[in-house]
């Protein structure tokens, strides 16, 4: 299979995304297009996987991995407890560019949490990377694919000039529809806080939930 693999994102070839499940499920590192910036993906649950992954971003340690979903039910495993509030969230502005904080599962890894018990975790606006989770069958890492301290990339070629030698495949679906950052709301306790403002302001998630933030 080679390097870098060029589909549509709007119909990605199926046999493609089956070939690039078996390599993440093996504990394989992938790059690919979400809504916002490209992504490293790797199989949340394989330790062996989430160091490799660690290692390629030169990624602090006490930083926590983002996840991605492919649908509001793979969310519940992953987590302690959805809020009222955290459900509202979710029926207002998911799939889009908004990452939820939740109190983790027990069953987390600890190095994907960082130590802080908590998990970010975003149901993404985009039919490629829905299509590439549901491939493999896991919710996948979606830290941006660029070493720390180094501007996201935003098409397969940034990821190919910084990352090419260190990661096994590149899924090129052209350019990111969002090049901004999701929004991070941290939804673990009855009073929500935002982490990052990014691409849906405070004042359109105040009015959304009903809430002040």
């Amino acid at each position: 299979m080679k390097k870098v693999l060029l589909v549509d994102p709007d119909d990605p070839d199926p046999k493609v995304l089956s070939s690039l499940g078996g390599v993440i499920r093996k504990g394989g590192v992938i790059a690919f297009p979400t809504d916002t910036f490209y992504g490293l993906a790797v199989n949340p649950f394989d330790p062996d996987a989430l160091a490799r992954l660690f290692e390629i971003k030169g990624r602090d340690c006490s930083k926590p991995i983002l996840l991605l979903i492919a649908s509001s039910e793979m969310l519940y495993p992953l987590v302690e407890r959805v809020l009222p509030l955290a459900e509202k969230a979710m029926t207002q502005f998911w799939p889009g560019p908004l990452t939820l904080v939740f109190k983790g599962a027990r069953q987390l890894p600890d190095l994907l949490m960082a130590g802080t018990g908590k998990i970010g975790i975003r149901f993404p606006d985009a039919r490629l990377s829905i299509r590439l989770i549901k491939a493999v069958g896991l919710p996948l890492t979606a830290t941006s694919a660029n070493r720390s301290g180094e501007n996201p990339s935003i098409c397969a070629e940034d990821v190919e000039e910084m990352l090419s030698p260190d990661i096994d495949h590149i899924l090129d679906g052209g350019l990111t529809c969002l090049p901004m950052p999701s929004t991070v709301l941290d939804v673990s306790t009855s009073r929500p806080k935002v982490l990052r403002e990014g691409k849906i302001s405070t004042k359109v998630l105040e009015e959304g939930l009903g809430v002040r933030l």
